[in-house]
């Protein structure tokens, strides 16, 4: 009994059971029948392909390559009929009646043992090559995607007749997908060569009756399968896959039509990548750059990725581990036989080799942007306009860190026109000897960062400021750290001795004024006590600017550590509405300080110097960004032109 119990026993299985998973668990969309049978149509016709190239002759030669479907709504029935190679009553047993037994993976195993010899006898290599092309688009492996069919139907009828051989006598394999099924020869059947599967829907995939349903289904899944799929004698898949077709036989007209296609875009495409890679991973790609902005930072997140293929059948919609983020405005495809599946064919086993797609990806698509941008300067920068939102976000890839650096462009003070951009190698080249940092200021738009107070002792000394429009901009410049060894540093951050060591080259505007006596500046220092005590809990302190030029006042951050356009982003970020308290640093050779100077000596108590003080503060607030009672200042605005106009008529004696 003992070495009876040693022996190795069989598993079991309950035929019905297996038929309920493979039905109803094994994938997640029930619309995938559709896909798994004209897949099956295909590889049926890739073999009778492969054999014809080999020499052999089938039966009914003058037959068309192609994939039929058609529907009756009166019978509730769906027929996928293909002009393949057909099955004989033993093949169809085999395949259809044994789960998990792949015809295609049979049929490919033979051709690697067939290459193996031919290979040992000496063949020709290439022309062992060539086979192995004509093979390369069998799709079908697991040998369960035709049971995906009891998804839908409650009775299906395969009827074949094989393409070679003198077995032509049709036959039928019949089930109802609960456990049995029959063959048995069709006298009556008028399939000239090939493969027909009738389905008898059940009542709730009616859907599958009506041509549109089809037509998206196929459009979807299958429609750049190698060969023409007709619904009701219209051919869904007009468009071939592209990708697969060598670069030099492809004209941009092909290239837009195909994109038009698959993104319903109606304008061409703005650049086109087509990539053909052997190793790390061997795939096909072709990659878009669309000439319209994408939008990726509101309600459109995550509708970002390219479309992955297997073997010219999809995959995943939108898959975002081929492409980083940065790159998320690209569309296309990629293809590759190399992909692991799972037996649904839906989800992927693993993504080592998506991983080593991405490097590629990036890789190629990082060369292309160097080559456009060096070759067609017009082109690079419509480019960056449209895109360079998303693509500066490459600032944490620390791999590529360096080169998408040199590929970011920016407004800046150098700039007479507007729209005109640089680079940071642009920049490096005019800054003025011993300069070793890339200075910025954040502004809305390019007027406010001109008039923004700490650009003043730049333009004084004749030095370039980058122009940052964006809220993520300062992020870029902290992450990207320094290119070149040269540092990123915000104007607001810039030491009171920064820039001794760089001339003047034009003088301040009030360069003129006469320097305050010692009494004087004793005096001074007292009026701006004064002034904080008018402000109050408003302010940190009120000190003298070493900073400003041409404007009376700005506020500066009480330590230095952080620029007024990242403390309000991280105030969003917290959901914080408060003022920040920072010191107001004011210009004492402004002719408004100069004034308030008198008032202060003539009456230290007087309201007009309190109401100035709090309009000098709240326009420093609105240069700032920060101020929250525009009611405020128009009131004490209008009373401070109230008392002017008086002041000014009386002066006029009008």
């Amino acid at each position: 009994m003992a070495e009876e119990a040693n022996q190795p026993r069989q598993f079991r299985a309950e035929v019905c059971k297996v038929l309920r998973i493979l039905t109803n668990s094994l994938y997640t969309n029930r619309e995938i029948f559709l896909r798994e049978l004209i897949s099956n149509a295909s590889d049926a016709l890739d073999k009778l392909r492969y054999r014809m190239n080999r020499g052999e002759s089938p039966c009914e030669t003058d037959l068309p390559l192609e994939i039929r479907i058609s529907m009756d709504k009166v019978a509730k029935t769906l027929t996928i009929t293909d002009t393949g190679q057909g099955m004989t009553a033993e093949e169809l047993a085999e395949n259809l009646g044994t789960i998990a037994k792949s015809g295609s993976e049979e049929f490919l195993a033979d051709l690697a043992a067939a290459k193996d010899g031919d290979t040992q006898e000496g063949v020709d290599s290439e022309d062992n090559q060539s086979k192995g092309e004509d093979a390369a688009n069998i799709i079908g492996r697991f040998g369960v995607g035709f049971y995906s069919v009891f998804m839908v139907g409650s009775k299906v009828a395969v009827t074949s007749r094989p393409a070679f051989g003198d077995a032509t006598q049709a036959h039928v394999w019949t089930s109802d997908g609960l456990g049995t099924y029959t063959v048995e020869p069709d006298g009556a059947a008028d399939l000239k060569r090939g493969t027909s599967v009738k389905i008898w829907l059940k009542d709730d995939a009616s859907e599958f009756l009506e041509k549109y349903r089809l037509e998206s289904v196929i459009r979807k899944h299958s429609a750049f399968v190698p060969f023409p799929v007709f619904v009701d004698d219209s051919q869904v898949n007009t468009q071939p896959a592209l990708w697969r077709e060598p670069k030099f036989s492809i004209t941009q007209e092909q290239y837009n039509g195909f994109y038009k296609a698959v993104t319903y875009d109606a304008k061409d495409p703005l650049d086109v990548l087509h990539i053909s890679s052997d190793a790390p991973v061997q795939f096909h790609a072709l990659l878009f750059t669309p000439d319209n902005a994408q939008e990726f930072f509101g309600a459109e997140r995550d509708a970002w990725g390219l479309d992955l293929y297997a073997s010219r059948v999809l995959i995943q919609h939108h898959n975002q581990e081929l492409l980083p983020e940065y790159l998320a405005f690209l569309k296309g495809v990629v293809d590759t036989e190399d992909l692991p599946l799972n037996i649904s064919r839906e989800t992927l086993q693993e993504n080592m080799v998506l991983r080593k797609i991405n490097q590629v990806l990036v890789k190629q698509m990082l060369s292309h942007l160097e080559k456009l941008a060096k070759d067609d300067t017009a082109k690079y920068e419509q480019f960056w306009k449209l895109h360079g939102r998303i693509f500066k976000l490459g600032y944490n890839d620390f791999t590529n860190r360096e080169r998408i650096s040199a590929l970011m462009r920016f407004n800046s003070s150098a700039m007479t026109d507007a729209e005109a951009l640089t680079s940071l190698d642009a920049y490096m080249e005019r800054a003025p000897q011993g300069q070793k940092t890339f200075w910025y200021v954040v502004a809305p738009n390019r007027e406010a960062a001109r008039l923004n107070p700490h650009m003043e002792r730049f333009r004084r000394k004749g030095l370039e400021v980058l122009w940052l429009y964006e809220p993520v901009d300062e992020f870029v410049m902290d992450g990207l750290g320094k290119y070149k060894d040269w540092e990123f540093k915000s104007v607001e951050m810039a030491a009171d001795d920064a820039l001794d060591s760089f001339s003047d080259k034009e003088q301040p505007a009030h360069e003129s004024v006469a320097p305050l006596s010692d009494e004087e500046r004793g005096t001074f220092d007292k009026l701006l006590e004064k002034m904080k005590e008018i402000l109050g809990d408003k302010v940190k302190e009120v000190r003298v600017s070493h900073r400003l030029a041409d404007s009376a006042a700005v506020l500066v951050s009480p330590d230095g550590s952080m620029s007024s356009s990242m403390e309000k982003l991280l105030k969003v970020m917290r959901k914080d509405d408060t003022l920040p308290v920072k010191v107001l640093e004011v210009n004492r050779d402004h002719p408004l300080l100069r004034n308030l100077l008198r008032m202060y000596q003539a009456n230290a108590e007087d309201s007009m110097l309190a109401h100035m003080t709090q309009c000098l503060f709240d326009a420093s607030l609105l240069l700032d960004g920060y101020l929250k009672d525009p009611q405020e200042l128009a009131q004490r605005s209008g009373k401070l032109l109230e008392n002017a106009a008086a002041w000014y008529a009386e002066v006029k004696k009008l």
